[in-house]
């Protein structure tokens, strides 16, 4: 046992001087070197870079967590798609990450950072112009933003999946993250108009989720199912994912991720103590939308549904986003139930209207976004006060992020999928479909042992 204390009080030790040792190597040299200061001569300024260099590690160290979400959401799309068309779903995901980031530096930095006009867009930054890049602490906040911007591309891929042009969805993600999500996210973020009016969506539950969602709801309906998916008297039958052990580690992917996602909306240094209340209603309500979602199928279905365990925990962690340093923990915790409830019945309200969301992204991060923000107009208690403390306005503020959010999202992307299936078609044909993306849009599959496998059955 004292081995093992003085194990961990070692590694604690270790651990200290790492991150002792990134300050310096991030904030002390560019410093000195720069002629700023003499911390020989200036303590306090000694202790002011040393804040400034903290703040940007812990922004870095955020950054790389959203950043890695992306991995999650590639595989739970992978895991839940068919092996025909595994391929053509995570390069979707690298589309939205490299692609996304360089329509995000040529226009949506700056529509959603730049300087505002009339509440609606931000004017200037363009391809981080005018000295923004030589602004660290700027640039930071553009990177934590660009990330951000990814999330919300990236949730349309997996709705959309098994039936689309990959060239159509290559344009899809240049607009969304050129205009449609930074434009939205500026109304809140940027300085816009639902700013001014007292909305807050501390990390996105309707800004980057419900945005994401809204417009994979146009899409959905704009191209229709995969063949297959529904008989012709509208019953729907079940396409089970191929591989849930992947989706069941692209979900814990995003579980781990979520907190850069939500401690590092903190951004402020002196903030940061908050980020420990951002961490526990994070890990609360995911796990409680988990157990509710486990606990409905199960009473319904006669058997816990592993799908709906894990968007159950997705809905919990995209609810929370909204509020998560703005509530109590034992209002995380109603709030994951909530949305453990919904992502369900919202898959199947979706399913009983013909629409096919192949992983559940409209219920998980549509329905479970926008009533995550309705819950912070409810629920609040830190930094606005929501239904909870007898105030009305806030509350209000909220109702109008959600409806110009949904008309916004959804309208916006009715009018794209409209436009590009006029004008280049935005599905493949059915022999395609039938036959499987990944040979027909990309030369290659995901599992060539198990076609050859295939063949030498027949062969035999």
């Amino acid at each position: 046992m004292r081995t093992k204390v003085k194990l961990m009080k070692r590694a604690a030790s270790f651990a200290a001087a790492m991150v002792l040792g990134m300050l310096v190597f991030l904030g002390v040299p560019t410093m000195v070197n720069a002629g700023y200061v003499s911390f020989a001569d200036d303590p306090e300024a000694w202790a002011a870079y040393s804040e400034e260099a903290i703040l940007m590690v812990w922004i870095i160290i955020c950054t790389a967590l959203v950043f890695f979400m992306q991995a999650g959401f590639a595989m739970v799309e992978a895991g839940m798609s068919r092996t025909k068309n595994v391929v053509n779903v995570l390069m979707k995901n690298i589309v939205d990450i490299s692609v996304g980031s360089l329509a995000f530096f040529a226009i949506g930095g700056a529509l959603l950072m730049g300087t505002d006009m009339f509440g609606l867009i931000g004017t200037d930054g363009f391809f981080l112009s005018g000295g923004w890049d030589m602004d660290s602490e700027l640039l930071m906040n553009w990177l934590f933003s660009l990330v951000f911007c990814a999330t919300a591309a990236t949730i349309v891929s997996g709705a959309i999946a098994e039936r689309t042009k990959f060239s159509v969805y290559v344009v899809f993600s240049v607009v969304i993250s050129a205009l449609i999500y930074p434009i939205m996210a500026h109304w809140v973020w940027g300085g816009g108009w639902l700013a001014e009016m007292g909305a807050i969506d501390f990390a996105g539950s309707g800004v980057v989720h419900a945005t994401g969602a809204y417009v994979a709801l146009a899409a959905c309906i704009v191209i229709g199912p995969r063949i297959g998916r529904f008989s012709a008297d509208g019953k729907p039958n079940a396409m089970p994912g191929h591989n849930m052990s992947m989706a069941t580690l692209g979900m814990f992917i995003l579980w781990f991720g979520w907190f850069g996602f939500n401690c590092g909306s903190t951004l402020v240094y002196g903030a940061i103590t908050d980020a420990a209340l951002v961490g526990v209603n994070t890990m609360l309500s995911a796990a409680t939308g988990a157990v509710v979602a486990c606990t409905i199928t199960w009473f319904k279905f006669g058997k816990p549904d592993i799908t709906m365990t894990l968007n159950g925990s997705i809905g919990g962690l995209v609810a929370i986003t909204a509020g998560a340093g703005l509530v109590y923990p034992w209002a995380s915790v109603i709030i994951g139930a909530v949305a453990g409830f919904i992502v369900i019945y919202g898959y199947l309200f979706l399913e009983s209207k013909g629409i096919d969301d192949v992983v559940g992204a409209i219920p998980v991060h549509g329905f479970s976004g926008s009533f995550g923000v309705l819950a912070t107009g409810v629920f609040a208690q830190y930094g606005a006060a929501g239904l909870i403390t007898g105030s009305v306005d806030f509350m209000i503020a909220e109702i109008a992020l959600v409806v110009s959010n949904f008309v916004w999202a959804f309208g916006t992307g009715l009018v794209l999928f409209y436009v590009l299936d006029k004008v280049i078609g935005i599905r493949v044909s059915r022999a395609e479909e039938m036959k499987g993306l990944d040979e027909c849009e990309h030369g290659t599959i995901a599992y060539p042992e198990s076609v050859t496998m295939n063949m030498m059955i027949r062969e035999e």
